[in-house]
């Protein structure tokens, strides 16, 4: 990302309190502004993004300063005095119009996040369908008041009132499905949002929200590019009520810390290190290609990819000779936009440089390769491209196996005994996913209630819902997205007591 000078920005000319008026503007995917109540704006400093499979620029996007975000939290803050009044249907009804106005321009939308993230397309098509799905999902929840206690002396609710204005924090990885995973709840339960994307995945975001500028009211949705700087101005503004945050372990702890002055409600959603635990009666054939697509999905760089992949003994030799095949054979590697392509490049040169540090520890630790492990080219000049590679039962102490690598290297683990791969299993700091396969439901059930994991699947990985709650144990996050209890944590809880006798 570089910077350079542009022009400032312009009005995009929508207004009023009820979304579009008028003929709404067609969206240009070449241009690219920050969104402050609902006006298009732009900064005397920009900077852009770099194409991970061809290194070449993308457009200018603006770099926001203090002053940008005063603009947009004042705008938020006024907003939602209105928009919190609205009845939850009327909220739910235009979420319902931005899912519509997010799917006609699907394709468009597809097109720039494999630019821009790299994944191929028919993976961007499947973000985008599912981001609409939660749109829609979370348009027909609703957080009713809760009735504690009704006798004759006094009636006790318990209610749900919105916070304020949120600020949605989105990674790179899926800038579109987490972005609006943020955006449906706080909306539906009345907040205001700013968005604030990764700087290496602006592009999608930024035109979210300036779709979101013909549907609702001013400052109900605003996204702010930036630099590093741009995320602790948003976690240290005192009129900020609530902060989301899905990334790096390193940076959540950041996150808490800068949040901690104005004591902001804050959900952090960060690495994970999921194993999976295969038994040794599963059918290999029928489970291979669903544990490759929950291992390489997005070049691997998902929070909850499967990263320690624990095989029985028994199956083993066979096991690693039928995953190798599979991935050979279907793991292709290259551009997005060829349709031939499961794993595109990874996402950054700051990610590409880990996993070329990851990659070069093969031969210095004697990990052993059952395919792959070649280093990723040292010039990064045509593509941030990784091959994918299974080790075979390196170490449980070694660094692949206890950190998060982030990229398509994945480490294939022996067991024997029960009690003991429970045992490695758990023994992370980390704990957001885990699975376990067995065609005996009854011991896969047990050995599932015992991973110390916020999401656990049996005979399935990576699979979510906007109706079930999504989070991590330990160091993999504080709170819950999605669900009934994602939706209350944008709302503080109000118990009010009717008391029927003077």
């Amino acid at each position: 990302m570089s910077p350079s000078a542009t022009t400032n920005g312009y009005s995009n000319g929508v207004n009023g309190t009820n979304g579009v008026h008028g003929h709404s503007k067609k969206l240009d995917f070449e241009t690219y502004y920050n969104v402050i109540n609902n006006e298009l704006t732009s900064t005397s400093k920009t900077r852009h993004g770099i194409n991970p499979a061809t290194s070449k620029p993308h457009p200018e996007v603006p770099v926001s300063t203090q002053e940008d975000v005063d603009k947009a939290v004042a705008a938020a803050k006024t907003a939602f005095k209105s928009w919190s009044k609205l009845p939850v249907e009327e909220r739910g009804r235009m979420l319902r119009d931005y899912a519509d106005a997010i799917d006609n321009y699907k394709d468009d939308f597809a097109k720039r996040l494999t630019l821009e993230q790299g994944k191929p397309l028919a993976q961007s098509h499947q973000e985008i369908g599912m981001s609409t799905s939660w749109l829609r999902a979370f348009s027909q929840m609703d957080l009713p008041e809760e009735i504690i206690e009704d006798t004759e002396d006094r009636k006790v609710v318990t209610r749900y009132m919105p916070l304020g204005v949120a600020c949605g924090i989105v990674p790179w990885n899926f800038p579109i499905l987490l972005g609006i995973g943020k955006i449906a709840p706080a909306l539906h339960t009345g907040n205001t949002i700013i968005i604030k994307p990764s700087p290496y995945a602006p592009y999608c975001n930024l035109k979210l929200a300036e779709l979101a500028a013909q549907v609702f009211p001013p400052g109900v949705v605003q996204c702010l590019s930036g630099e590093e700087d741009l995320g602790p101005m948003l976690t240290a503004h005192p009129d900020i009520d609530k902060i989301s945050f899905t990334g790096s372990i390193a940076t959540g702890k950041k996150v808490q810390a800068a949040a901690a002055p104005t004591l902001k409600r804050v959900t952090l959603e960060l690495g994970g290190n999921d194993p999976a635990i295969i038994c040794e009666d599963v059918d290999i054939d029928a489970i291979i290609p669903k544990l490759a697509i929950s291992s390489f999905l997005c070049s691997a760089q998902i929070c909850m990819m499967i990263k320690r992949l624990y095989v029985h003994e028994s199956i083993y030799p066979k096991f690693i000779e039928a995953f190798a095949a599979h991935v050979k054979k279907n793991m292709t590697v290259g551009d997005g936009l060829n349709p031939e392509n499961f794993i595109g490049p990874v996402q950054n040169s700051m990610q590409y440089n880990k996993l070329k540090d990851m990659y070069a520890q093969i031969a210095k630790q004697d990990w052993k390769p059952i395919i792959g492990g070649e280093a990723p080219a040292q010039s990064d000049d045509n593509g941030y491209f990784v091959y994918p590679t299974l080790l075979d039962n390196p170490p449980d102490d070694s660094s692949i196996v206890t950190e998060e690598p982030f990229g398509p290297i994945l480490p294939i683990l022996k067991w024997s005994d029960e009690e003991a791969v429970i045992a490695r299993a758990n023994d992370s700091k980390m704990g957001l996913g885990a699975s376990v396969w067995s065609r005996d439901l009854d011991r896969a059930g047990k050995m599932a209630r015992r991973l110390e994991a916020g999401t656990v699947w049996v005979n399935s990985h990576f699979e979510v819902s906007p109706g079930i709650p999504f989070g991590g144990f330990k160091w993999s996050g504080i709170g819950t997205e999605w669900g009934m209890s994602g939706l209350k944590s944008y709302c503080n809880s109000q118990s009010l007591w009717l008391n029927k006798k003077m």
